[in-house]
């Protein structure tokens, strides 16, 4: 029995080790990691609930689009601002 516990212990510390690093890696901010340009939130319900403090988010300069840290004040914010709102409906109409 404790030759099961100790392998249970050793892989969930190896999940939230490898959590944590990928948690770290991730880019931090609404700026774009490759050209630095303020990136537009993208909403999703079920994502934005069941990982708050990441959100994805979409670049309008080079086209880049993934998962970023959620940062300080914006981690209680909405993630939708009144530009991506604006490109929602730009990308809707074509």
């Amino acid at each position: 029995m404790l030759v099961v516990l100790v392998l249970l212990v050793t892989v969930a510390m190896r999940v939230v080790i490898v959590t944590a690093v990928v948690y770290l890696l991730l880019p931090r901010g609404p700026l774009c990691p490759q050209c630095g340009i303020e990136m537009v939130g993208l909403r999703n319900r079920f994502f934005d609930r069941l990982l708050p403090l990441l959100q994805r988010r979409w670049c309008l300069e080079c086209g880049w689009n993934g998962v970023v840290r959620r940062t300080g004040a914006r981690l209680h914010a909405p993630p939708c601002t009144d530009q991506s709102i604006v490109v929602i409906r730009r990308a809707a109409r074509s």
